[in-house]
């Protein structure tokens, strides 16, 4: 039993830090209420300033893809115990966004400014849907099973813990990536643009696109099989589909167990 608790107490404590960072991302790239912001901090002469940049998105990227790749959770298993690898998994990706709002060299040069002030407005709402689809996004799958909640939750219970079924809810039925497109939006939707916020920006969309069509889908079908191989055919990735949304059950095949949609790019 205490095993089970101090499991449950480091997933809740993963899971604090996964909050945290969210909410200090929000302001970091917003450029707002945090201490450290996507514009602020130490300069550096450009060049180096880029160097240390794209090495800190690297570094976030290299360690968000290893750690998702089925491979490596067979590996990984091994030496932790499976119901704190999710939790495992949400806190190094934790810990690697820290280093990088912590390290961040800003790179100010203007790139856009809007001065008019409904277009300023009507950005910083754009920008503050795109936070809202994130979060929203991760209810419509399974919060909790995303970030490793419901797997100490059961081992607490002295359960195994169940992989949440492929679904279609609400966005998902419209298109695949509804999380992914909600961090795009966020990273784009700036009414003063620098410098280093567009290369965070621009860097960050080639690695959601990347790992996503090019690993996660891969996976995905590897694991859920024809089922999301029509849901690929008939869904798009980032656009929404108009009209109405696509069901599971309309899907060929029977839906297998699966880790949800946007199990981790």
């Amino acid at each position: 039993m205490v095993k089970r608790i101090i499991a449950f107490s480091y997933g809740i404590v993963c899971y604090a830090a996964f909050l945290l960072v969210f909410l200090y991302a929000i302001g970091f790239v917003a450029g707002i209420v945090v201490p450290k912001t996507i514009d602020a901090g130490a300069g550096s002469v450009a060049w180096l300033a880029l160097v240390v940049d794209l090495a800190l998105l690297g570094l976030f990227a290299l360690q968000h893809s290893v750690m998702a790749r089925p491979a490596f959770k067979r590996w990984w298993t091994r030496l932790v115990p499976k119901s704190v690898e999710r939790s495992t998994f949400v806190l190094a990706s934790s810990a690697a966004l820290a280093l990088l709002f912590w390290q961040w060299r800003p790179i100010p040069a203007v790139v856009w400014n809007i001065q008019n002030a409904a277009g300023r407005d009507l950005i910083w709402a754009l920008a503050a849907a795109g936070w809202l689809t994130v979060f929203l996004a991760t209810f419509m799958i399974s919060h909790a099973h995303l970030f490793g909640v419901s797997q100490v939750w059961s081992r607490l219970l002295g359960r195994e813990a169940r992989a949440p079924q492929f679904q279609t809810k609400w966005l998902y039925g419209h298109l695949r990536h509804p999380l992914m497109l909600g961090f795009l939006v966020a990273y784009w939707a700036a009414p003063s643009m620098s410098a280093g916020h567009l290369i965070f920006a621009a860097a960050s969309t080639g690695y959601i696109l990347m790992a996503t069509l090019l690993f996660e889908e891969r996976d995905l079908e590897r694991f859920i099989g024809e089922p999301y191989r029509e849901y690929r055919r008939r869904v798009p990735a980032f656009i929404p589909r108009l009209g109405r949304g696509v069901r599971v059950e309309e899907l060929q095949g029977e839906p297998g167990r699966a880790v949800s949609q946007e199990r981790r790019a």
